[in-house]
């Protein structure tokens, strides 16, 4: 008994941005009420949605999964990494959590994360976007463990290294230490519009006269 009610107890979900910038890693740790072993060979999980300033990349990923260091589905799976903020959809992503050694109930995940380009802004020279707080997700297809205080979800996905079927995933009840994290990305002002165009014009007129000389000087000596 006292082991089905720390698997209903509410979960605690924190989230940390790392680094500066355009390229950051999201840092997640959700803390269970139950502990791995009440849990047995179930298979943690973060759904999260990223808003259209922010995508990941599905190489990197994979590069990632190939040593073993993060692992995630991609919804949809083909991402546009040049696309703008403005021309962008949302993408979700499920991120396998690990256990964490230091404490008996934590599971842990990172995720890279990078901002896309933005609108030129007026006065500010960063844009804000609000990243949500995760749903926490569980499945346990060999396990009989009791679900009944969890909410089936709808993910469709494999447990990680059980089967590459769909499992059922049920849906965890959390309490965010955050609602959100704000990410900053570097933008430019618009009243630096015409100097860039400037600049731009006379480095390419520069580069491509030298260009030019260069092939005409070694073209004649040829």
């Amino acid at each position: 008994v006292l082991g089905a009610q720390a698997v209903c107890e509410d979960a605690v979900v924190t989230q940390q941005l790392l680094q500066e910038g355009f390229h950051r890693d999201l840092l997640l740790q959700v803390k269970l009420g139950a502990t791995r072993e009440d849990l047995g060979r179930c298979t943690v999980a973060a759904r999260t949605r990223l808003p259209p300033g922010i995508y990941v990349d599905p190489y990197e990923l994979a590069s990632l999964q190939r040593h073993n260091f993060t692992k995630a589905l991609v919804i949809p799976d083909a991402v546009d990494v040049e696309a703008p903020e403005y021309l962008a959809a949302e993408l979700v992503v499920l991120l396998y959590m690990t256990p964490d050694p230091q404490c008996s109930k934590c599971f842990t995940a990172t995720l890279p994360m990078h901002g896309r380009y933005h609108r030129p802004a007026e006065n500010n020279g960063a844009a804000l976007v609000a990243l949500k707080s995760p749903e926490i997700l569980i499945c346990c297809c060999d396990n009989h463990l009791s679900t009944e205080c969890w909410k089936p979800s709808d993910m469709e996905a494999a447990c990680l290294g059980r089967s590459s079927d769909p499992c059922q995933w049920y849906s965890v009840k959390h309490k965010p230490v955050n609602e959100e994290l704000i990410m900053q990305i570097p933008v430019g002002l618009r009243q630096h519009g015409f100097l860039v165009c400037v600049m731009t014009l006379l480095a390419t007129a520069l580069c491509s006269s030298m260009i030019l000389t260069a092939a005409c000087r070694y073209g004649r000596s040829s």
